[in-house]
Parts: structure tokens; sequence; C-alpha cells
């Protein structure tokens, strides 16, 4: 079993994103605890107003309302009526035994899973302590929970079970055929739509295609982009539209055009924080070791949760570059990081060296250059003799006769050739010269 607990300061978001799913036909109310009427016999205002009440007696508390969600593994069939005990056992452990809930069993996931409403207000208007709740009192209330019952231990299918936390890695692959469409489609939407900061139906779509699903306004010709329509739609894996589209006013979010522009307006701000993750990080990676094209850059930051995603023409020329920071959950067309990141920019980083690179490069051009320098003087110096040449006994001297016979043009060039005396005495010649001494005079 895996548990997950969120805290909000709206009630009635919290409430209806339960009860919209259960219009759908895609959620139950299978328990509600210390209400004053059955379950079956509660209304929304019943629900809402009870919870209200008490969450209302501690005004200093911002977020004073607690969602949990436990995710149960696929091989267990649990009844309502488990369900039921497991949510009561695991609330009295978790210290909100005596709090008012409500238990909603979901079919929006191909796992088993409950959520829970509740607050964090006592009676006396005092606030249960979260600090720490869920690594502390959940993580040890999940483990006697799933004794007691028999469940799954999160520590044995700790991989599969990272498919079932609220967020984005929840959002399994919609694949057509294999799921009930928009069931799937929800799926992924609640996933990602309220998590990753975007800001634009491009950079929403390139987080969305990961999970083979897209927003479609239509072609700028068509009815539905002038009336501002938008519809959901399931891609196969090349990316190619399948299946039937489903309106945007179908989901109980309601995530059309209106719904995603106040979206985009909020985000703006929300990422920019996040901002220099993104840089620095591809920044790191030329710096390390020189990154000679785009599927290379890709593997590199992939290892920081960071996603690179080409856009690309019916060519496959590459005219843009998308960034999606899964850890930071949010999405950076590369123009908005920077000239430097865009991507012709990028495609001219690989094809420069590194400033270690040009450093060795330069020495070896300057070493050359020495050297043929070095070789080019030593050409065009004069050949001369000396009284003691170095290798006399190795270099044979051209003789102004040849066979015998006189050579003219040897001789005048003898005649004209300056005389070098070597100046320097061996040094069994030379005198030592001695510092004399001077005599001291003794008194």
């Amino acid at each position: 079993m895996v548990a997950r607990i969120n805290f909000s300061a709206n009630l009635l978001n919290t409430l209806n994103y339960n009860e919209n799913k259960l219009k759908e036909n895609m959620a139950e109310l299978i328990h509600a605890v210390n209400y004053g009427k059955a379950t079956e016999r509660l209304g929304f205002s019943d629900k809402l107003k009870r919870i209200e009440k008490q969450a209302s007696l501690n005004d200093k508390c911002e977020k004073s309302i607690v969602h949990i969600s436990l995710n149960f593994d696929p091989s267990e069939n649990l009844d309502k009526e488990t369900l039921r005990a497991v949510a009561e056992s695991y609330m009295q452990k978790l210290g909100f035994g005596n709090q008012p809930y409500l238990v909603y069993q979901h079919f929006d996931a191909g796992h088993p899973h409950i959520h829970i409403v509740s607050t964090i207000i006592k009676m006396d208007g005092k606030r249960i302590k979260t600090h720490n709740i869920g690594r502390n009192q959940s993580e040890k209330a999940r483990k006697e929970v799933e004794q007691t019952f028999g469940l799954v231990k999160a520590e044995s299918r700790h991989q599969q079970l990272e498919l079932y936390q609220l967020g984005p890695v929840s959002a399994l692959k919609v694949q057509y055929g294999k799921s009930v469409t928009k069931r799937a489609i929800t799926t992924v939407l609640d996933a990602v739509l309220k998590t990753y900061k975007y800001t634009s139906l491009a950079e929403l779509n390139a987080v969305l295609k990961q999970y083979n699903v897209m927003a479609d306004c239509g072609s700028k010709d068509s009815r539905m982009y002038k009336n501002k329509g938008l519809v959901y739609r399931v891609l196969d894996e090349k990316g190619n539209k399948i299946g039937t589209p489903i309106k945007a006013s179908a989901f109980y979010m309601k995530p059309g055009l209106k719904f995603l522009e106040e979206k985009f307006a909020q985000n703006e701000s929300l990422r920019q924080p996040h901002k220099q993750r993104i840089k620095n990080a591809i920044d790191l990676a030329f710096a390390k070791r020189p990154v000679q094209s785009m599927d290379e850059l890709i593997k590199v930051l992939q290892k920081e949760k960071i996603q690179l995603v080409l856009r690309q023409n019916d060519k496959g020329i590459i005219y843009g570059l998308t960034y999606i920071d899964h850890e930071k959950k949010c999405v950076f067309n590369g123009s908005d990081l920077g000239k430097q990141y865009s991507a012709n920019a990028m495609q001219q980083r690989f094809n420069k060296e590194t400033p270690a690179e040009q450093q060795v490069q330069e020495q070896k051009q300057e070493q050359t250059q020495r050297i043929l320098h070095d070789k080019k003087q030593t050409d065009t110096l004069p050949q001369q003799t000396t009284l003691f040449p170095a290798s006399s006994a190795t270099e044979k001297l051209k003789p102004p006769f040849s066979d015998g016979v006189p050579n003219s043009s040897n001789i005048l060039q003898e005649l004209i050739q300056p005389e070098y005396i070597n100046d320097q005495m061996p040094g069994e010649l030379k005198k030592q010269k001695r510092k004399r001494k001077r005599k001291r005079l003794r008194l």
C-alpha cells in the first residue's frame, strides 16, 4: 500500500474533485465517519458543511483541508467492507480517528485506490500536528495496516508502486484500444494539468504527448479554432491521432481554452525560479565533456530528470526545442531560457571545441610555427670555416681543384670569402689569475 497526503486551503475544490468523478460513475462514496447521517443519505451540502464548520474553528490555519489517497497493488481485489476497515485503521493510527472524513473509492486507474477528505482542525479549535506527517506517522501507520490486513508491502513492489503516486509518475501511457479512452485521458489530465507549469498549448502538449495524449484546437481555418473549442485526442506510438476526440467540456475539470489560459498566466511566474536549474544542467553537460549531438545531449539531461523534446518539420529539420523538468515540473521553450539555448544556438555549440581543446590546439600550432621558423633561419645562415671546426673530422671541404685542374669559380669564391678567426684560447694556455693575499702587519 502507498499513502499520499496533500493539504489544501479550499475544501470546495477538493470535494468537487471527488464528487465530479462520482457523477461520471468513476467513483463511489463508500464511507462517512463522524457524520450525523448514514453515508447513503448524505447530500452534497451535508458533506461540505460538516467539514467546513469544523475547519472554521481555527481561522489562523491556512491549509486546513487534508486529501489522502491510499493506493493498493493491482493484484489485490479488495471489497468495499475491507476498504472501509483499512481507511478507519489508517486514519485512527494517523491521529484523525475523531475527525469527520469521507472515503471515496475511485475507478479511474489501473490499480484499486481510495481518496479520503478531512480537516486537521479538531473540535477544540486546535490543529493536528502535520510536520513530517508523511515521513513519520503515515509510514508507521502504513506498515501496521499492511501487516494487519495482509496487504502487499510497498517495499517489495517499489518500482511498480511508483506508478500509483499522485502526480506525473502516476499517469500511465494511454494506449488506444487497451483502456477506456475517456478514463485513461482523465488520469493523464489529473496528473499533468494541476502539477506542471506550462505557459502555452504547445508546452502543455510537450508533456501530454509523453503519455500519448494531445490537446487539439484544430487548424486555423477550422470551425473549432474560430469558436475557441478544444478537444483531447489519443495518439499512437508514432504520434498519429487515432480514435474519436473528446470535448474538453466532457471532462469534470472542464479543461477548455479558458481554463488553460488562466493556467498559462499563473504558471508564468511560478516557473521562473526553476529556469536556472535547466540552464545549469545544459552548461554542465558541455563543460564536463564535449557534447557532439542532440541525441547525446538528450541522454545527459535525462540523468538530471530533464527531458529534451525536439520540434521538427516534415523534413526532419529541427526548428525548436522544449525542455521538460520532471523534478521541478515545469516546461520551457529554448528561447525562453535565452538565445544560447535555442535550437540554432545549440546546434552551433555541438560544432565548437571546448576551451581546453582550443588551448591545446593553439599550443600545438604555436610550437609547429616555432620549429619551422628556426629551421628556416638555420638554412639561411652563411657557411663558416674556423680554425677549429667542431666537425672537421667528418666534413669534406670542397677543393678549388677538381681532378688536379684549377677551377676558376672555386678559386674566386675562396678569394672573396671573409676570413674568420677563432679567438678562443685553449684551456691549457689560459693563465689562471690568482688573488694576492695582502700581508697583515703583525704587531
